[in-house]
């Protein structure tokens, strides 16, 4: 009889763990937060809006024009600097802080868009 009860409760146990929900997804990363927080608020602009990112540092002020993330925890930032020279910064994303305004664009000029990349998976069948 003791047989029967083991199978009886394993055979619950199973049922039980088979129809619990499953675990909630892993929070998404701080770097797709910021991804997914900057695309929003372009998705929201009129046709003559565009959204100016701004990122500043150590006196260097950077108008933001891409945010690739290289990594989860990584953000590389490009734009134009003051001087209308080309900068990157790459920074922890844990310690990035951005400046967003809404503006206008001059009648019949095109808005600028960040772009936002983020890095592809790697095939695990590639060799």
């Amino acid at each position: 009889m003791a047989l029967v009860d083991l199978t009886k409760q394993l055979a619950q146990q199973a049922i039980l763990s088979a129809t619990k929900e499953p675990p909630p997804p892993p929070p998404a990363g701080v770097g797709a937060v910021i991804l997914a927080q900057i695309g929003a608020m372009q998705k929201a602009l009129k046709d003559d809006e565009e959204l100016i990112v701004l990122f500043q540092n150590a006196g260097e002020r950077l108008r933001v024009m891409e945010i690739f993330l290289a990594a989860p925890q990584v953000a590389v930032l490009s734009g134009m600097d003051a001087n209308r020279v080309l900068t990157r910064v790459i920074s922890p994303v844990e310690t990035l802080e951005l400046v967003t305004k809404t503006v206008k664009v001059q009648p019949g000029a095109k808005p600028a868009r960040v772009n936002l990349v983020t890095q592809k998976p790697k095939d695990s069948n590639a060799r």
